[in-house]
């Protein structure tokens, strides 16, 4: 049986919800596939956040990890396509953490490309009315680090492929005047990222760069 790590975040600094987090638990509620599907809320820590995620995937053995988390100020879902390895935060952590100029793992390559099929999954949470692009910045906070982690983690089990989802607010967790989306649209679009994750380990032959 197929075993899937889906991972969202806790709330961060003075927010009393993560759409991340929230997506996460109405997935699994709703799950029906065959696979085995394992929620996790992470700490938005860079080091708990790490630690957990790494004794997740030695306890469960996934063949798939989906992270996911808040980028604020997004429109859309966005596929992450690339982590680099470098922590650099601009406020601190919920920990009180604010590394400056650090690796995510000392010693590990500059970057990692998602080995999910970001463009079919983009593509087909479009497809499904819900909007979203792939993205190729995840920023240099936690969800680039857990990105970042996982990948290192999936480079010395062979067949693990893994990947992050970045999704915006939702619209009853945004902020004033802040772009957000349904709920129930982020849920479906985390969802539809979970099965094309399974479905097509290879990606859409359609382009999905950007200009600038």
């Amino acid at each position: 049986m197929v075993t899937i790590l889906l991972t969202g975040f806790e709330p961060f600094g003075g927010d009393a919800r993560n759409p991340s987090g929230e997506a996460v638990e109405h997935v699994v509620r709703a799950w029906d596939g065959p696979e085995r599907l394992v929620p996790a809320i992470l700490p938005v820590s860079f080091d708990a956040a790490a630690e957990q995620l790494r004794a997740l995937i030695g306890e469960h053995d996934p063949q798939i990890v989906v992270a996911s988390g808040l980028a604020g100020g997004r429109t859309q879902v966005t596929p992450e396509r690339v982590a680099i390895n470098l922590r650099d935060a601009r406020i601190p952590d919920n920990a009180g953490a604010q590394p400056l100029d650090e690796p995510s793992v000392a010693g590990g390559p500059a970057a990692y490309f998602a080995t999910l099929p970001v463009k079919a999954i983009a593509q087909a949470i479009r497809e499904a009315g819900v909007p979203a692009a792939v993205s190729h910045t995840a920023g240099t906070f936690v969800c680039n680090h857990v990105m970042y982690v996982a990948a290192d983690e999936a480079s010395r089990r062979p067949g693990m492929r893994t990947g992050f989802v970045h999704v915006p607010w939702s619209a009853d967790t945004a902020p004033a005047d802040a772009p957000s989306l349904p709920a129930r649209d982020i849920a479906h679009a985390l969802r539809i990222a979970v099965r094309i994750a399974v479905d097509a380990p290879a990606d859409a032959a359609v382009t999905a760069g950007t200009l600038h």
